[in-house]
């Protein structure tokens, strides 16, 4: 019965060779020398092949006094890696590694495959100690390499392998943080400039009011300078999320996110971010509806992430819905554990392929990549959602529009 290879974990250490003896099937080989047939043979500790082993050791050991060799007796769970190396999928098994070319015999009746090639691998080895004769410099180089160095190599080759594997994936991880970091500081540049340009406006035009010499009359009413001094601490809210939204996706999509949940109430905050895209939707002549039960029971959040995460998906929807288009967005006490925010929108839609697509790190929709925006938030909205136990998800058809849910846990 064969018994199947399962890898382990990898030990640098290969069992005793069999003693070799003096008797080999070429009289031309130097005395000292490494035979020339040189042998692994793959075995494991499990109970139902110890014996199968111990009857190939004999037999091999009776076929010494015909043709010297050099047996090497591998355990897999020891050397997984050789077993890799030799594409081994079964225990036992025999390799002749040399002379070449490379054979492997492996199965139930491994003594009886043994007798059938053993003539041909003596013969192997009396050809090969012929043309030894014919390149003398050629045979000492080869009769001195030891068959512990064949396996040594091995084990080295496959390690050597896994390292450079493993580099060449943190290379491609790196490669793409950095390439993440490049877009993200170049459209920082480009987005920053918006709303530091209109708040240093408001401002400017406040500093030069103040300016104004004594008799003179305030070229601004109360009204306007109140209208400014909103409209300069709302751009530098927007300035202060996007830095945020930088910064959480510069820590990486594995970053834990920090969350300090209390018993909120979810429609007061839905009211004021909603005070905050006044102008915004004004510019665009959109329509918002709102449908916010004034029932509602407390929420158990983070009040400063869930505020975030409304912010991100109103902003959405107000960017991609067209110009006297309508935003919606709605409260239901779905359960008696959960509370469901939805906030909808006219817009051209998400194709099904990408519903699912669009919540992780960095995905932008193709018709996106021309566009201003970083692709990271709605990643940062699924691991707020996530990280308060709630669900976060999109209904959307093509040409008609999108819906973006979440649910948070009610507050006990």
């Amino acid at each position: 019965m064969l018994n199947y290879f399962h890898p382990i974990e990898k030990l640098n250490s290969v069992h005793p060779t069999l003693g070799t003896s003096d008797t080999d099937c070429s009289p031309e080989q130097p005395v000292n020398s490494a035979p020339l047939l040189q042998l692994l043979l793959f075995v494991d500790k499990r109970p139902s092949s110890r014996e199968q082993t111990r009857h190939i050791r004999k037999y091999l050991k009776d076929l010494k006094a015909e043709c010297d060799f050099d047996l090497q007796v591998i355990d897999v769970g020891e050397q997984p890696d050789l077993a890799e190396h030799f594409k081994l999928v079964a225990t036992p098994s025999l390799l002749k590694i040399h002379p070449e070319p490379r054979q492997t015999l492996a199965g139930t009746n491994l003594i009886a495959q043994l007798k059938q090639w053993w003539p041909r691998w003596k013969r192997s080895v009396e050809e090969y100690a012929a043309q030894q004769q014919s390149a003398p410099a050629l045979a000492e180089t080869l009769t001195d390499a030891k068959p512990i160095y064949s396996v040594a190599c091995a084990t080295e080759l496959v390690q050597l392998a896994d390292e450079v594997f493993r580099l060449k994936q943190e290379k491609e991880h790196l490669q793409e943080q950095l390439q993440l970091k490049d877009r993200i500081i170049a459209m920082l540049a480009h987005d920053l400039r918006n709303p530091l340009t209109a708040a240093s406006l408001a401002l400017e035009t406040l500093e030069s009011n103040q300016k104004v010499k004594e008799g003179q009359k305030s070229r601004l009413t109360p009204t306007l300078a109140a209208h400014l001094m909103k409209q300069a601490r709302r751009q530098i809210r927007i300035v202060d999320r996007m830095i945020t939204d930088i910064l959480q996706a510069a820590r990486g999509t594995n970053a834990q996110l920090h969350i300090e949940p209390k018993r909120i109430e979810l429609g007061a905050i839905c009211q004021d971010v909603i005070l905050q895209f006044q102008d915004k939707f004004q510019a665009k002549s959109l329509n918002l509806e709102t449908d916010i039960p004034t029932d509602l029971p407390l929420v158990y959040a983070d009040p400063d992430r869930i505020k975030q995460v409304i912010v991100n998906l109103l902003d959405n929807a107000s960017k991609y819905t067209p110009d006297e288009g309508t935003v919606n967005l709605s409260i239901l006490h779905r359960t008696a554990y959960k509370v469901q925010v939805s906030i909808c929108n006219s817009g051209p839609g998400i194709p099904e392929e990408d519903c699912e697509s669009i919540f992780e790190d960095s995905f932008r929709l193709q018709r996106d990549k021309s566009t201003d925006g970083y692709g990271i938030g709605l990643s940062l909205c699924q691991g707020i959602i996530r990280a308060h136990y709630g669900q976060i998800w999109v209904d959307s058809v093509p040409d008609r529009g999108s819906c973006f849910h979440f649910t948070l846990p009610v507050g006990r």
